[in-house]
């Protein structure tokens, strides 16, 4: 799979922003922990892995033992290691912040151990015996991945349909390069379904190419793992101009292939994590001035506030309490026409203002996926995500959900937690439980 994807890609260029340790590195940071009995980085991690235990045998020289806790828990620990927001999750817990001591690097120990265990080819598990059933899923993102490996090891057939070409999910398509690119994102996808028995169907859109009906006659459970939709549209004038993207598309065609970078001036509208990948990957790619307009205050965004620092040390500008009205150009975006807002985010007349831009970048929100599961009896839908309980069970027999489209779009640790405790319930499902 990983020769689908083009060398010509717009990401290349970008260093990794983390960097990775040496052995000698990783063996000193281990030693750091105090592998504490009732670790609160455990808690906070939501695959719950025994980060104590993977660290101390960093620290004694077993790095195949190291790895194999890792993924007992989490089977995508080598992205997560990358792209988790270890500074809110893991690290943010590390008892050493309450000492007044740097944290332990949890995630570049993680990456280390699971690094080493790609490049080394180890497997450490097995497809079970076969159970006569079959199970759909839709999306090939991290919870699917997740859920996929669990059910094999249950010898359940596995069947998964995705709409691009490429598997992976945001994984390949979404995360910021700086942090995992794409072919990374695929060759991982390419391990984790190494176990074996896993069918993938690539290019197939449900609704279209295949009824969700047609699906279920096939399968005795299925699993949705779709994701997100489109970018939501700000449905303002020049909206439709030449240079007018929305983020995550746009993030998608940069991942994947070229996109222009002869801009000057960019503007990002959103204050989200998606909105500060967004800048920092237009300044990457050697846009000199790029803004983030957002109608809160900054310390009301749900960016990470560590991402949104980094992109200020790389050169960023912000307009808070602010808002396009519109965007101008002949035929190409040139201007950003703005207005400030008040505390109630009601415009302020007489501020309007223009901000210069070749490119914009529209980061405020994705569409939901409740046009597709609308006409499902028993699903339940809250404001167009699925409704599941915490095992991915919905009100549908047999149809289990986890990852985005069911938690609007958290993290990838989030998607692999909800993939697996999804594929343990379709387990219990299939060998006679129920999904009610």
């Amino acid at each position: 799979m990983t020769d689908k994807l083009g060398d010509n890609r717009s990401e290349e260029i970008f260093e990794d922003f983390k960097g990775e340790y040496t052995r000698e590195q990783a063996v000193v940071e281990a030693n750091r922990c105090l592998y504490c009995a009732d670790a609160p980085c455990v808690q906070a991690c939501p695959t719950h892995i025994e980060i104590p235990q993977f660290i101390r045998k960093i620290a004694t020289g077993n790095v195949k033992g190291s790895a194999r806790t890792i993924f007992e828990s989490n089977i995508l620990g080598m992205s997560c290691a990358r792209v988790c927001p270890v500074e809110v999750l893991c690290a943010g817990d590390c008892v050493y912040n309450h000492m007044g001591m740097p944290p332990i690097q949890i995630g570049k120990l993680q990456r280390f151990s699971t690094d080493h265990a790609f490049d080394a080819g180890w497997r450490f598990f097995e497809a079970g015996p076969d159970s006569g059933k079959s199970v759909g899923l839709i999306g090939a993102g991290p919870a699917s991945l997740a859920c996929a490996h669990e059910l094999r090891r249950e010898g359940h057939s596995v069947t998964i349909y995705e709409k691009r070409a490429e598997v992976g999910g945001l994984n390949t398509t979404g995360v910021a390069p700086y942090k995992m690119k794409a072919d990374r994102s695929v060759e991982e996808a390419e391990w984790v379904l190494g176990i074996g028995g896993v069918e993938v169907k690539t290019g197939v859109t449900i609704g279209q190419d295949v009824t969700f009906e047609a699906l279920e006659n096939s399968h005795d459970a299925l699993f949705l793992g779709a994701g997100l939709g489109a970018d939501t549209a700000m449905r303002i004038p020049g909206e439709q101009l030449e240079g007018v993207h929305g983020a995550v598309a746009w993030i998608e065609k940069m991942k994947l292939a070229k996109v222009p970078a002869s801009a000057r001036t960019c503007v990002v509208v959103g204050g989200g994590n998606t909105a500060i990948d967004a800048v920092r990957e237009a300044g990457g790619l050697g846009i000199r001035r790029v803004v983030m307009v957002y109608r809160g205050a900054q310390e009301k965004m749900s960016g990470y506030r560590h991402e949104w620092r980094a992109a200020q040390v790389e050169g960023a500008e912000a307009q808070w309490h602010a808002l396009p009205v519109a965007f101008e150009g002949d035929g190409k975006v040139e201007r950003v026409r703005c207005v400030k807002l008040d505390d109630a985010k009601k415009p302020i007349p007489g501020s309007e203002f223009v901000i210069d831009a070749e490119l914009v970048l529209i980061a405020i929100g994705q569409s939901k996926l409740g046009e597709m599961l609308a006409t499902l009896q028993g699903v339940e839908l809250d404001r167009g995500r699925i409704v599941a309980d915490e095992h991915g069970r919905t009100g549908r027999k047999g149809l289990f959900a986890g990852g985005d489209c069911k938690n609007g779009g958290k993290e990838v640790v989030n998607a692999a937690a909800e993939g697996k405790a999804a594929a343990r319930a379709i387990h219990d499902y299939l060998m006679g439980g129920t999904n009610a």
